[in-house]
This record gives structure tokens, sequence and C-alpha cells, in this order.
């Protein structure tokens, strides 16, 4: 039998931890294993459960959801992917948030088949934002970043070209199964592709990989 991904709702509404509590355990394969009503006591019960996905609310009290998911993804013997909530498709925050290990983004008023998804996905290692906001996310990015002053191989480290090549595609929102086909390799090259990008950026996961390419001017959206 397979081992349920185990998560915690950090989120200072009782409703909002009740009904995601609610959504998610109806879901096969997924188990809320623990609540937080602010930052503080979502670090404290993360270090605790070592829940497999933390889903946080951006405005807390005591502790806000941006340092709480630094603190989170800091701690040792802890591998807790974090999955920001937030209410507003334009929340300044959500930027800072990824930058500080969010491996994910999802509005508040996703259904119940979105929430189970966005959790699946970012226990499995991917990244994930919402479709909506993706755009304004990468621009921000790209304005945040400026005009790079140093040559592209400087940026990249120790990179291969075709490392670099996949990092582009990571940071397009590509899956592994996507770029093995856009490629012609297969997919298990894709995984050791990936798996030697973060170990040579000393990223967390794919989110920072995107985060990465689109600061260091790697990727330049379209119409910016």
């Amino acid at each position: 039998m397979t081992t349920p991904i185990r998560v915690v709702i950090a989120d200072d509404q009782m409703m909002v931890r009740q009904g995601f509590t609610v959504l998610l355990g109806a879901e096969p394969g997924i188990e809320v294993v623990g609540q937080a009503v602010n930052g503080l006591e979502a670090v404290a019960v993360t270090e605790e459960l070592a829940p497999d996905v933390v889903l946080m609310d951006i405005r807390m009290p005591e502790l806000g959801g941006i340092e709480a998911t630094r603190r989170i993804t800091r701690l040792a013997g802890v591998s807790a992917k974090v999955l920001v909530l937030t209410t507003f498709d334009l929340d300044e925050y959500v930027y800072e948030a990824l930058r500080a290990g969010a491996s994910g983004f999802l509005l508040k008023d996703a259904s119940a088949a979105e929430l189970a998804h966005a959790v699946r996905v970012v226990a499995a290692g991917e990244a994930l934002l919402a479709p909506n906001i993706t755009k304004r996310l990468i621009a921000e990015f790209s304005r945040i970043a400026g005009a790079p002053r140093v040559p592209l191989k400087e940026r990249v480290g120790d990179l291969t070209e075709r490392e670099t090549e996949v990092l582009a595609l990571i940071a397009q929102g590509m899956s592994n199964a996507e770029i093995a086909a856009h490629l012609v390799v297969a997919e298990q090259t894709v995984k050791t592709h990936v798996s030697r990008i973060l170990i040579k950026l000393g990223l967390r996961d794919r989110t920072q990989a995107a985060v990465f390419a689109y600061e260091v001017g790697l990727v330049r959206p379209s119409g910016y």
C-alpha cells in the first residue's frame, strides 16, 4: 500500500483550515496530520511531524508565511515542501515566498481537485504556479533581475551546455516528460540533468531553479 502524502495546514482562519482539512481528507493518498494558526506554530508543527507538504498562508500573525517558509526549508532533517496559499492573484509577497523556498503557489479559491493536484505535484518535487498568474510572476522576476552585467557562462556556473538548456526549459514550466520529448532523450536522462543542476547551483527544487533562471537572465519572457 502506498504511503499517504502527509500534510500540515497553516492558516490563521479556522474556517480555511477546516475546509482544506475536509477537502484533502476526502482525497485518496492524502492525509492531514496537523494544523497551525500562525507562522511560529507552523514551523514548530513541521519540525515535530515532518510532513511532506505544508499549505502555508502568506499573511499570518506573529510570524508571516514568508519567514515561516524560510525557516521550514532550513530545518535539519525535514524535507517538507511548502505550497503557498493566498487570496489575491497579484499578491506582492508571492515572489518573496518563492525566493524563501516555497515550491508552489495556489489561490485559496482553488477547487478541491486543483488543491489535491497541487499537493501531489509539490510532494513529487515538481514546481507549481497557478496558471493565471505565472506570466505576471515571470514579468516580476525579469523586472527585478534587470539586465545581467556578466556573461551568461559566468551566471550559470559549472552547468554544461545541455544542463543550461534543461534549466531554461524548467523555467518555461516544462515537466521532465515534456523536456525529454523536446530534446528527444529518455526521461531518466532528464531527471539526471535536473538533479545535477540542483546540486551544482545549490538549489532546493525545480521552483528555485526556475526563479534562478529568470533572475540571471537565462530566460526572458516574451512581451516584456
